[in-house]
């Protein structure tokens, strides 16, 4: 008797694992449900239209850094599918990945329409049925006993529920249907006796409401830190000037990281900003001393010591008062001193965040522990599996995202071939 598989899902995850799945048992029959239009919309948009498919990280250690949620689970499954794997799967269907200077990893096509047009590829070759416009709306499980040990090779039956009306059954059912960002919508999966983490934004940026940094839009600081007052949350990277506040690789890992307690804050915060983050306040007040003495007669505004962005070195001084034609020789301590303190700790009222749709994702999902980290099948109902967003696990910007959709599908694929076979 042939055997059913429906993935709910048809992003990255959902696809990876009816893909691989129906290539690993070609007698399974493998059903795609979608609830919008669209297919692989993250990957379409990933990277600016490029897809950032994973990262060059080939240090399982290193590599569960990048994941504010999910550490100790992702330890076990990418001993099982980690970079090194998705790089080879892509190669071996003709989809060659190039590595950039920060370590994402795109097509060498610089193209998303590549990794889509692979993956539907895959989903031809071995007659995956995709079904577009189909929102479940309830699962049943029609097991009798789902939890038994008994019989373990008996079918596991679904019963699914589409909101046109649609009904499905299903011997497999793998559950892809990415993040949440609301706590009710998480009420179809709990009645299959799952429990999750309440969700909540991540990889946000910070809006800075009247202050007049932000007549600096579009400029980057290439190194800086950026700590969350009154909290151990600190991240150092990049960080971009937006029109509305803060952007950038260090504000979104900080986002990340500090995800939950920024919610508890409701968004009104206050954060400190070292933009010379290999400079403290002392060596930097030394070296301002040095520059009062070594180009006296010479303009402050015309010397900009720390190789600063010069509109911003500009900002830097009016904020401390210093007249742009004052001298070296001329510069008051006190404001010599001001100067140290906020180079190297100005501070910014955060209220509010803008996250953006395309790229959304939500820290918050299934628990970890009602799942196996290697066959990705809940333990609470046999043949009952999970992959991606769906799952408490979340990375900063940079490939982890996909990585973990790629980890988590073909493990719930390969856990689905050999039990229908």
């Amino acid at each position: 008797m042939q055997r059913t598989l429906v993935v709910i899902g048809g992003g990255a995850a959902g696809f990876f694992c009816a893909i691989n799945a129906a290539s690993k048992n070609k007698g399974l029959r493998v059903i795609i449900l979608e609830k919008t239009s669209k297919l692989l919309s993250k990957v379409r948009v990933s990277g600016g239209g490029r897809c950032n498919v994973t990262h060059a990280c080939f240090s399982i250690t290193e590599m569960i850094k990048k994941y504010p949620r999910g550490e100790k689970f992702l330890k076990q499954s990418f001993h099982h599918f980690f970079t090194t794997d998705t790089i080879q799967w892509f190669l071996e269907r003709n989809v060659k990945l190039k590595t950039e200077d920060d370590g994402r990893m795109f097509p060498e096509s610089n193209n998303s329409e590549t990794i889509i047009e692979c993956l539907l590829r895959e989903a031809n070759k071995y007659s995956v049925e995709i079904l577009m416009n189909r929102e479940v709306v309830e699962v049943e499980n029609l097991s009798l006993d789902s939890n038994s040990n008994n019989n373990q090779n008996s079918a596991a039956h679904f019963k699914l529920t589409c909101r046109s009306g649609q009904e499905l059954q299903a011997d497999f059912l793998c559950i892809a249907c990415g993040g949440y960002s609301k706590e009710q919508q998480f009420n179809w999966l709990a009645k299959l006796g799952h429990s999750y983490e309440f969700p909540v934004p991540s990889l946000f940026t910070f809006n800075v409401p009247q202050n007049n940094i932000v007549d600096l839009m579009g400029i980057t600081l290439q190194n800086v830190v950026v700590k969350i007052n009154g909290t151990k949350f600190k991240q150092e990277g990049p960080l971009l000037i937006t029109h509305w506040g803060f952007s950038g690789p260090a504000i979104l890992k900080l986002s990340a990281f500090a995800a939950r307690r920024l919610s508890e804050l409701n968004y009104d915060f206050s954060i400190s900003v070292n933009w010379l983050p290999h400079l403290n306040e002392n060596l930097v007040l030394d070296k301002l001393k040095e520059l009062r003495t070594q180009i006296a007669s010479r303009k402050i505004i015309n010397s900009n010591p720390f190789n600063l962005p010069q509109r911003f070195w500009k900002y830097q001084l009016e904020s401390c008062g210093i007249k742009e034609d004052i001298r070296w020789a001329d510069l008051l301590a006190k404001l010599q001193n001001l100067l140290a303190i906020q180079l190297c700790s100005q501070q910014f009222s955060v209220k509010g965040k803008t996250t953006f749709k395309e790229e959304f994702v939500t820290a918050g999902g299934i628990k970890l522990i009602e799942v196996n980290s290697v066959t990705m099948q809940s333990k609470l109902v046999r043949h009952l599996f999970f992959a991606g967003e769906i799952l408490n696990v979340d990375g900063i910007t940079g490939g982890f995202n996909f990585q973990h959709a790629w980890t988590s599908g073909w493990l719930a694929a390969n856990e689905i071939a050999n039990l229908s076979q």
